[in-house]
């Protein structure tokens, strides 16, 4: 998996250079059909990532939030799973809290996983069974992410801001981020201790962060605590919880009774 990870790293690189380049000279936004924002960075990303992989990895299949899905994928081995701009509306705001996020996965597993935030220069990898690896792949002005308040879970800034997280606050300091694939990986460093997202999300959000979190010694499960599979035919999620190696006994017992409780009640 050496040379998947060596091409992926490059092309991401590619990609998240033209992110910046966007983000500074300027780009279109529109509204998809479910409202959710999506920029011409995101679908210039797409294109580099689509263009590059599927050149040097024909026979693999493809899944991406800006990609048309169709059943082809189902039949393939290995597929790409990935999203151009996760945090597409922090990319609109000008927040550093947006990532490329892809995975290669191998009947249903992740085996080789990388995020990269173009605008911190933060590089997340990993290889299963081979352990995380973080790098700078360029220089930038935003320092790394960092909380005043340890342990800190990474949440939906809709689910803290309508109250479904009441009740975690007694263990954790709950951050919203706008990101899942950056939360995953921030975990996964060591610079957060758990993500959790009661509902939703998709495939795509989560594949490259699991792995990364599990290489670096944590857990990433559904909300229901079930784990996660992928390349499955509906690729929506219920939820996503993840807990860092170190996250403290009295916390992980928190969330994981906090995330039960909301997968069985659902909206």
């Amino acid at each position: 998996m050496d040379h998947e990870l060596t091409i992926l790293s490059e092309v991401m690189s590619e990609a998240g250079r033209e992110a910046l380049r966007l983000a500074a000279a300027g780009f279109e936004t529109f509204t998809k059909p479910d409202q959710s924002p999506v920029t011409s960075a995101d679908l210039a990303v797409n294109r580099i990532l689509h263009d590059r992989l599927s050149t040097a990895f024909p026979e693999d299949g493809w899944l991406s939030e800006e990609t048309a899905d169709n059943d082809e994928r189902l039949r393939r081995t290995r597929v790409w799973i990935v999203d151009p701009i996760d945090g597409t509306r922090a990319f609109v705001k000008g927040l550093p809290e947006f990532c490329l996020s892809v995975a290669l996965v191998e009947n249903g597993v992740p085996t080789v996983a990388a995020i990269f935030n173009p605008a911190t220069g933060e590089f997340f990898s990993a290889i299963r069974g081979r352990g995380l690896r973080v790098e700078r792949l360029l220089d930038s002005a935003q320092p790394l992410f960092t909380s005043p308040e340890r342990p800190v879970a990474l949440v939906n800034p809709w689910e803290l801001r309508v109250g479904r997280l009441e009740g975690l606050q007694d263990h954790l300091h709950c951050r919203p981020i706008g990101s899942i694939a950056y939360a995953l990986a921030l975990v996964a460093a060591g610079q957060a201790d758990a993500v959790i997202t009661l509902a939703g999300g998709n495939e795509w959000d989560v594949a490259a962060g699991v792995l990364l979190v599990e290489e670096s010694g944590g857990r990433a499960t559904t909300a229901a605590g079930h784990p996660v599979t992928f390349n499955r035919p509906d690729p929506r999620l219920p939820g996503t919880l993840a807990m860092g190696s170190d996250l403290p006994a009295p916390a992980r017992t928190r969330l994981i009774e906090h995330s039960l409780a909301a997968a069985s009640n659902p909206l």
